[in-house]
């Protein structure tokens, strides 16, 4: 059973998406599946350089409203044994050079890995996510080689597919992440619980002509 999984790298939820899908998998021993990570950039207009974060959520949110946001993603992501340090990001990267080296990584057969790094980076340790000289040590602390990784970066490879892969998941109507696609036929949008995924499954172990979306 292929899993495709649109996500962002910086995008709270996604990693909240992740431990719920990480949770549902453990219920299900029955399946073998694999989880492939597709690129979804939620600010594809943010500079290379990024944006220093509280202009950016004030821009976004509007800065009471930001505290009440995120104090309310911190709460739920502690539920999934996540401890998002929020006040450990100076900046909000662009994605771009993110997506390329998750990617890059599927060739290693570490995808996972990096996209698990990749997180704990940004989430717990205030990285900076959009810089190739820091995205090619989180590509180490997963198991690739930090050398040819960043050699790799500074190359425009794959630049062009995830910006394409980017442009035709919003042709397909997606609007927000994470979303996952089971089996290539069953959507799931957003952070479920677990107990959400359990039909999802089913109907693609049993070939079913239903779809699950919210």
């Amino acid at each position: 059973m292929i899993i495709d999984i649109f996500s962002d790298t910086i995008c709270p939820w996604c990693l909240i998406g992740k431990r719920r899908l990480e949770r549902a998998l453990a219920q299900r021993p029955d399946l073998t599946f694999e989880i492939r990570w597709h690129a979804f950039q939620l600010n594809p207009g943010m500079p290379p350089d990024g944006m220093e974060r509280t202009a950016y959520l004030a821009a976004k949110f509007g800065a009471k409203d930001a505290a009440s946001v995120y104090d309310n993603i911190r709460r739920i992501g502690a539920g999934e044994g996540i401890d998002f340090r929020f006040d450990l990001i100076p900046r909000t990267p662009n994605t771009l050079q993110s997506h390329r080296l998750v990617r890059h990584a599927a060739a290693s057969g570490c995808q996972d890995a990096v996209v698990e790094a990749l997180f704990r980076a940004y989430f717990q340790e205030g990285r900076d996510v959009g810089s190739i000289e820091e995205l090619a040590a989180i590509a180490a602390d997963a198991g690739m080689d930090r050398a040819a990784t960043l050699a790799w970066l500074a190359t425009d490879e794959e630049r062009e597919a995830v910006v394409a892969e980017d442009a035709g998941a919003r042709r397909m109507g997606v609007q927000g992440v994470p979303l996952f696609i089971v089996a290539g036929r069953y959507a799931v949008s957003g952070a479920q619980e677990p107990e959400y995924f359990m039909p999802v499954f089913d109907l693609a172990l049993n070939g079913g002509d239903r779809s699950a979306a919210e």
